[in-house]
This record gives C-alpha cells, structure tokens and sequence, in this order.
C-alpha cells in the first residue's frame, strides 16, 4: 500500500500534492469564512477566536503548503540538488493535514497539538532544504534559508502567544511581513527568466530584464523594518511612516521593469501588478496609522489578496505547468482569474472605506478569491493524477516563452 502511494503521479514531485492543498485550504477556508460573516454559520472555536482561525489558516495552511511546494521545486533546480525523497514529502503532507486538524480542534484539546504539528512541517522543509543551500559554492539563495528561518520563528511566536493566553495577532502580522520579503526574494528570480523570455519572443534584443540588487534590497530592509515596529509599537506613527517608505522603495522597485510593450504580456503583467499590489497595500497602511484614512485592516487585505494570493496564484500556475513537462497555460482562464482576484482584494480593501456595502464587497472579494483558486483545482487536479507527458520521472523542465 505504501509502495504504491509513494509511486503514485501526485508525488513525482512536491509540488504536486502540496500545490494542490494550498488550493484546496484556500477553497475551503475562504467558504467557511464567508459562511462565518455572511450566514452566521459557525466556525471551529480556536485560542484568539474566529478572526484567528481565519488568518492562521490563510497563512500556516495554504500560504505554507504553497512555499514548501515551491521551495521544493525551486531550490533543487536553483542550486543543481537533488529532489526531496518522495518519503520526506508524503511526511511533509501528512504533517500539514494532522496540523489542520488539530488547529480547528486547539478549543477543545488544547493548542499543544497545534503547535506540535504546525511547527513540525516547517522543520522538515527547512532540514531538506538547508543543506542544499548552504553547500551551494556561490551560496547565492541563503536569503530563502533566512526567510524560512524567519517563518519557524513567527510560527513558534504565535503559539507561544497563544499558549500563555495572549492574542496571537502580533505573530500573524510577523508572518505576513516574512511573506512579503519571500514574494519579493522569489519574484526577482522568477522574473528573470519571465520577463527576458517575453523580450526574446517580442524580438526586443536591444534591452534587457535585470532585478537590480540595490532596489530589492532597499524593498526587502523597508519591510522588515515595518514589520518589526508594527509588532512591537503597533499603530505608532514610527509604523505609520515605515509603511509609507516601503510603498515607496516597492514603486522604486518597479523602475526595473519598465521597458516597453513586453509589460502589457500576459506573465509579465501578472507578476508586475503583485508588487502594485503590495506597495498599495503599504501605502493604504501608513495613511491609515498617520492620517486616519481608510484602516490598518484594509491595507493589510491588500497585501493578503493582492500581493500573496496573486503571487501564489501566479507561481503555481508558472511553476506548476513547467516542471510538469507542459507548456505555460496559453487559456484565457488565468489572467480572467488574476485580474478577478486583484479586483477581490480592492473590494476586501474598499470595505474599510464603505463599511455600509460589507455584504456585497465581502461576497465580492470571497467569490473571486473561490473562482481564482477553484479554477486552479479544476485545471490542474488532472494534471498532477496523472505522469508527465514527455516521460519524465522527476521535477525537471524548461521554462517556456509566453
């Protein structure tokens, strides 16, 4: 029974099986979430409450199933390393369901559980991975081992909170901040070989796409140093002033990528209007903490649905076609659903404007993030049952042009 499992399509690669639970935690949560606000209906009664469980789940579900996916797939290729053991995966996927499980269920056994299970998955992924990257010569990706490492630490902070009986809510911002500064480490690499193939097919030889250092940098440091006052002075105009510098150092970010028509591509597109998204988000925070304008929870929206899950979004359909054998996903369906879901985190955003159409902007900005990541499930579930077209046995596989 094991052997088979092990030697089953959905674990040629981890990508497969923790790509497909990331969308599945999104599906599902969101559906429970809007049940929750919208119906009344209840929801697992968790340490912190329903606003808790719901930003956990979003972030220690299916925002870590999607990193460990990609991480996974990308590290290995990234440094010429071997593929996770097949063994190591189906523990890693064992380890994040006993994990759901137990969180929904921390209200009544406690959250000891919880933080076993949540905190165990991240350890495996790290132990996987670290050698890998350490013993890379150039050790030109240890930014990914410290960004995990920051996650083990927001991870062990929330349950740490929670088990003294304090409000975990500092730790999930920690984590959103871990987040952005991955999106922004892992989008400067997946970029390069995006936006200079679209060149490549445009004919453009006379430019180039370079992720300047400098840029990224200054945009990594703004975000963790708002992250680090919005936990330990949150609401103080120091956040306020920090979030805007962010905004600002992300539009600078953007500098690099303005070279012409290759913009208006499809990937290129997709990929550009996350960072719009984070930086907006930002912005939206510090006019909130310096001005009163809007709220702290609207920019914070904008950054959950417009910056992590088109980002997400976007890398498991890039990498989630490519390292199956297959070519980018031409269809329609994928830039319908990127362009739905960023129209779902301005809605989530606009409610803090207009409180009085909650119920519409909540069911707006829930039904786009179900269609984007139903979607997903629908295209790619197929897919990943199924062994690679071109006989490969691994996650091996070239980049294709727009």
């Amino acid at each position: 029974m094991l052997k088979r499992l092990l030697a089953a399509p959905i674990l040629l690669c981890a990508f497969r099986p923790l790509f497909l639970l990331a969308a599945v935690a999104a599906v599902l949560c969101m559906a429970a979430w809007l049940g929750f606000l919208l119906l009344g209906l209840p929801l697992p009664a968790v340490p912190g409450g329903p606003v808790v469980w719901h930003a956990h789940e979003l972030l220690f579900g299916f925002t870590f199933a999607a990193i460990a996916g990609f991480v996974l797939t990308a590290v290995p290729e990234f440094v010429d390393g071997p593929a996770a053991p097949r063994p190591a995966v189906l523990a890693l996927v064992l380890l994040w369901l006993g994990a759901r499980l137990a969180w929904s269920a921390s209200g009544a056994v406690g959250p000891w559980p919880a933080a076993v299970l949540n905190v165990a998955p991240v350890l495996v992924l790290i132990a996987l991975v670290a050698p890998m990257l350490w013993r890379d010569p150039a050790r030109r990706h240890l930014s990914i081992l410290w960004a995990l490492l920051a996650w083990l630490g927001g991870t062990v902070g929330f349950y740490a909170e929670a088990l003294r009986g304090e409000p975990p809510l500092r730790s999930l911002h920690a984590a959103i901040g871990v987040v952005m500064v991955l999106v922004v480490i892992v989008m400067s690499r997946i970029s390069m070989n995006v936006v200079n193939s679209a060149l490549d097919t445009l004919g453009e030889t006379t430019v180039s796409y370079l992720a300047r250092p400098p840029r990224r940098h200054l945009a990594v440091a703004c975000i963790v140093l708002f992250t680090l006052a919005d936990v330990l002075v949150p609401g103080a105009p120091t956040a306020g002033w920090l979030a805007l510098a962010t905004a600002a150092a992300l539009f600078n970010l953007l500098n690099d990528w303005h070279l012409g028509r290759v913009l208006l591509r499809r990937w290129v597109l997709m990929l550009y209007a996350v960072y719009v998204a984070m930086a907006l988000g930002y912005a939206l925070i510090g006019l909130a903490l310096l001005a009163g304008v809007g709220s702290v929870s609207g920019g914070r929206h904008l950054l959950a649905i417009g910056a992590l899950g088109l980002s997400i979004f976007v890398v498991m359909n890039i990498a989630g076609r490519i390292h199956t054998g297959r070519e980018l996903d031409a269809r329609r369906w994928i830039p319908v659903a990127a362009g739905v879901l960023l129209l779902a985190a301005v809605g989530r955003a606009g409610w803090s404007w207009w409180p009085a159409d909650g119920a519409l902007l909540l069911w707006l900005a829930g039904g786009g993030w179900l269609f984007a990541f139903g979607g997903f499930i629908a295209h790619y579930l197929p897919l990943y049952l199924q062994p690679r077209p071109d006989g490969g046995l691994g996650c091996e596989g070239v980049m294709d042009s727009d």
